[in-house]
C-alpha cells in the first residue's frame, strides 16, 4: 500500500517570523533595552484587542480595525523578546497562545454585538460560526499534539485570520470579514481533522502497531 504524504507543512506564521526576522529582532531588542518584558507586550496586545472589540461593538468598525492592526503584532514581538533575553519557556508560549484566543474572540464578540445591535441576524450567526471556527482550529491542533499527532496544516491559521479581519474591518467591511472567517476557519479545522485522521490510519497500519 502506498504511504500517504502526511508530512506537516511549515505554517504561514512560522514563515512570517523567518521573513521578518530582520525587523523583529532589532525592534524586540529595543523594547528589551527600555525595560519592557515579553509578558508586558503580551498584555499590551491583549488590551489593544479588547479596545478594538469595544469600538467594533459600538459600530466604529474602522477604528476597531486600526487598533487591531496596530496591537496584534505585539504577539510576534513577545516571543522574539523572550528569545533574545534567553527567557523563552513553555509557560510563556502557553500564556501567549491563550491570550491570542482571548484577543481574537474579543474582536469577534464585538462584531457579534454590533450585528445584534443593528438587527443583522444573519451576519450575527456568521460571526458566531467564525468564532467557533477559530476556536476549533486551535483546539484540533492542541488535541492532536496531546495524542502524538501533528496538525500544523490549514488554509486560515492565526496570522491569515489577522491579515483578513484587520484590513476588512479597517475598510469597514465587517460582513465580508464575518463570512470569510466563518467559512474558511471551519474549513481549516476540517483540514486538520482529516490530516490527523490520515496519521492515525498510517499509525494503525504500521507493523508493530496493529492490535
Amino acid at each position: 500500500m502506498e504511504k500517504l504524504d502526511i508530512k506537516p507543512k511549515i505554517e504561514f506564521s512560522d514563515r512570517m517570523r523567518i521573513w521578518f526576522k530582520w525587523f523583529l529582532d532589532p525592534v524586540a531588542a529595543f523594547f528589551n533595552r527600555v525595560g519592557l518584558t515579553p509578558n508586558t507586550m503580551t498584555l499590551l496586545g491583549l488590551a489593544g484587542n479588547f479596545a478594538a472589540a469595544y469600538f467594533v461593538s459600538r459600530g466604529q468598525i474602522s477604528l476597531g480595525g486600526l487598533l487591531m492592526l496596530l496591537t496584534t503584532p505585539f504577539d510576534a514581538l513577545d516571543g522574539t523578546m523572550a528569545r533574545l533575553r534567553g527567557d523563552a519557556s513553555d509557560w510563556g508560549a502557553f500564556v501567549d497562545s491563550v491570550t491570542d484566543r482571548y484577543s481574537e474572540l474579543a474582536v469577534l464578540g464585538g462584531l457579534l454585538v454590533h450585528f445584534s445591535t443593528i438587527g443583522d441576524g444573519l451576519s450575527a450567526i456568521a460571526t458566531f460560526a467564525a468564532a467557533a471556527g477559530t476556536v476549533l482550529v486551535s483546539y484540533v491542533k492542541a488535541r492532536a499534539e496531546a495524542v502524538g499527532f501533528s496538525a500544523k496544516v490549514g488554509f486560515l491559521t492565526r496570522v491569515e485570520r489577522y491579515l483578513v479581519l484587520g484590513p476588512l474591518l479597517l475598510f469597514n467591511q465587517p460582513v465580508i470579514a464575518a463570512w470569510f472567517i466563518a467559512v474558511f476557519a471551519n474549513f481549516t479545522a476540517l483540514q486538520r481533522i482529516f490530516f490527523v485522521r490520515a496519521q492515525a490510519r498510517e499509525r494503525k497500519e504500521t507493523p508493530g502497531n496493529r492490535g
